[in-house]
């Protein structure tokens, strides 16, 4: 198996993990083309600075559109693809469970069969050369107790209609390896932050409302539980993943950084209270205010990265406090980005609530 491989296909790479793993992969030297419908979430804003670049190139497309996939597949001839493309907020999933089922489930198998389509057509060599990762979330193992960590071997218990479709197309994506020989290889990642994510997440949206002197809201009483991993952090992984992993293998990644909410929550505020003090002399923190639970809220996640790391050296280059403080920062200094995401539908509303 090659060490690198030349064309990369990413789909959803206008979104937030996406769009920090296109520009991380296409500074790396190699030729990408991304793949994404642009929803609500995706964002071409997020990728100005590649404009110009001969390595990369964007199409407007839904990973449903099996005939758009295979024309995509027949003239930019991936050697490796990386599927992002999802709806992927829990919230939205208690509102609108059929888009997740749609995107997520029926999207996953519809790339998949593009690819499949695609792999056997390749040359031997090539063919042995092709991998499809399917990137996916912690949120499928469901709810931990106080101690403990999700592994690899973990059984599935999805509780929300995000976390039920990822987990559907995560069994798609091994069986048809484990049926077709399709080269695959799965991901479940932990909670992603920094530059580039959509407001509805926990920390832009309490970075966003605390700029706009608004409520901080805090779900129940703050004492869930999740792991962080700095998006580039992230990004790293799965590259490496996608040039040393072992096809039909599945990888955790994860950040080493429990915390509960309202940790995360308070970290941000004295953040801002050091580098963006409010000005009316109050303190951020004066801004949170406890509401109604999400249902199905999970109460803890924690990933064991132990496989990732042991196999492939991988390891988290940021603490979470210095990765925090760097997307604090990140928000501050792209006003135009923020701007353009609130001049749209989205205006900081709560949204979840069934």
């Amino acid at each position: 198996m090659r060490n690198n491989y030349a064309r990369f296909l990413i789909t959803g790479g206008a979104g937030f993990i996406g769009s920090n793993l296109v520009k991380y992969t296409v500074n790396r030297g190699f030729t990408v083309l991304n793949y994404d419908k642009l929803t609500y979430a995706g964002s071409l804003v997020s990728l100005e600075s590649l404009l110009g670049e001969k390595n990369y190139a964007f199409i407007r497309g839904d990973i449903c559109d099996r005939e758009k996939l295979d024309e995509v597949f027949r003239s930019f001839a991936p050697d490796v693809v990386l599927h992002l493309a999802a709806e992927s907020h829990v919230d939205r999933s208690i509102d609108g469970p059929s888009d997740f089922i749609e995107t997520n489930v029926f999207g996953t198998f519809t790339l998949l069969e593009a690819a499949r389509k695609y792999h056997a057509s390749l040359l031997p060599e090539d063919a042995s050369n092709f991998r499809f990762l399917h990137v996916s979330t912690d949120e499928v193992f469901g709810s931990l107790g106080l101690e403990g960590c999700f592994d690899e071997n973990t059984p599935y218990s999805p509780r929300s209609p995000y976390s039920a479709s990822k987990a559907a197309s995560d069994h798609l994506a091994r069986a048809w390896f484990h049926t077709y020989g399709l080269p695959t290889i799965v991901t479940n990642c932990s909670n992603n932050y920094g530059p580039c994510q959509f407001p509805e997440k926990l920390i832009p949206h309490v970075i966003l409302s605390a700029f706009a002197k608004k409520a901080l809201p805090v779900y129940g009483d703050g004492g869930n539980v999740r792991d962080w991993i700095f998006v580039e952090d992230h990004c790293r992984a799965l590259m490496e993943i996608a040039e040393r992993g072992e096809v039909g293998e599945t990888f955790l990644i994860g950040g080493d950084s429990e915390r509960t909410n309202l940790e995360v929550v308070r970290a941000i505020c004295g953040i801002l209270d050091n580098i963006s003090p409010r000005g009316d002399g109050g303190r951020y923190d004066e801004l949170i205010t406890f509401v109604k639970d999400r249902p199905g809220h999970d109460r803890r996640y924690a990933m064991d990265a132990s496989k990732l790391k042991s196999s492939l050296g991988w390891k988290p280059s940021r603490t979470f406090e210095e990765g925090l403080r760097e997307t604090v920062k990140w928000y501050i200094d792209n006003h135009k980005w923020t701007d353009g995401i609130l001049s749209g539908n989205y205006r900081l509303s709560r949204i979840g609530l069934g």
